[in-house]
């Protein structure tokens, strides 16, 4: 009996251990997501900007020219984890990834994060090339220059011919719930681009450039790469976070109810060895009770 209570209380420290373990990362879960929301703010503003640039570019120069879709090359850039203790983050990803746009399979991935270039091998998928998720916000940034960059390697690999690039991540949506999105990098959303090109020219002055139109255009359309490619890091790490944060919340709610088990369970024992000794007390004093009165009843015989 002795020996199961101190099985049960070491059980219990061991609870109590996990639990502070768990309410670190929890903090930290939640600590680690705020400045990366925080800088998806701040280049939403430069976002805003690079849109008014090209905006003015197509007030001067008009519509673009429309952009077949019917490339050989399908890039999908994926924005996973590095990290677990997150669920089925990077599972949903990959099937997410397997789908593509238009349910059609990605001929080139792109893959950010270990985690997920392991749950694309269990769909039967293999990243091209697979980078580290940034440690810190200012790791955003190269990342999205890399990116670029990369994108530019397979583009000069092709000569020049046309292909997608789409992003996959993790998005936040209503009720604190997550879900992968699809979103189309290359070529520009030609509904964006025509909104921007119908859009009334709010000046009496008309914009102007030193620059060439093609100079122009192509400055234009990488800084939209580098902030869809920025956003779409720093949404990818604020739901990662926020999805350990609930799992953590998660194993929290677990061990409390285990810990409260345990102390049922060393109450009960508690209470089952105090009753073993009362019932010893009561026991021996009956007997020596009985002893007593049969030794009285020997001597008045």
């Amino acid at each position: 009996m002795t020996q199961t209570l101190e099985l049960l209380t070491r059980r219990a420290e061991t609870m109590d251990s996990i639990r502070g373990i768990v309410r670190t990362m929890k903090t930290m879960s939640a600590i680690n997501a705020a400045p990366y929301e925080q800088a998806a703010h701040a280049i939403e503003a430069y976002r805003a900007t690079v849109l008014d640039g090209l905006h003015a570019f197509l007030t001067v120069e008009g519509p673009l020219p429309e952009v077949s879709e019917n490339a050989a090359e399908r890039v999908t850039i994926a924005f996973g984890s590095d990290h677990g203790l997150c669920g089925n983050y990077n599972e949903l990803l990959a099937k997410e990834v397997q789908r593509g746009p238009g349910d059609e399979a990605p001929t080139r991935v792109i893959c950010i994060g270990a985690q997920l270039e392991d749950a694309l091998a269990g769909q039967g998928i293999s990243a091209d090339t697979a980078l580290l998720p940034p440690a810190n916000v200012d790791g955003l940034g190269r990342l999205a220059g890399r990116l670029i960059t990369l994108i530019d390697d397979i583009q000069g690999a092709r000569g020049g011919a046309g292909m997608t690039v789409s992003l996959v991540f993790m998005q936040r949506v209503e009720h604190g719930r997550q879900a992968p999105v699809t979103r189309r990098l290359l070529p520009l959303d030609p509904a964006m681009t025509g909104a921007l090109a119908a859009r009334p020219w709010a000046s009496r002055s008309l914009p102007t450039f030193s620059l060439s139109p093609g100079h122009m255009l192509a400055a234009l359309v990488r800084s939209f790469l580098f902030t869809e490619l920025f956003l779409a890091a720093a949404e990818a790490l604020v739901t990662e976070n926020a999805a350990r944060l609930a799992r953590m919340q998660q194993a929290e709610r677990a061990i409390d109810d285990r810990r409260e088990e345990l102390a049922g369970e060393m109450r009960q024992l508690r209470q089952s060895e105090i009753t073993t000794e009362l019932l010893d007390v009561i026991i021996g004093f009956e007997a020596l009770k009985s002893h007593r009165t049969k030794r009285s009843d020997d001597k008045d015989s």
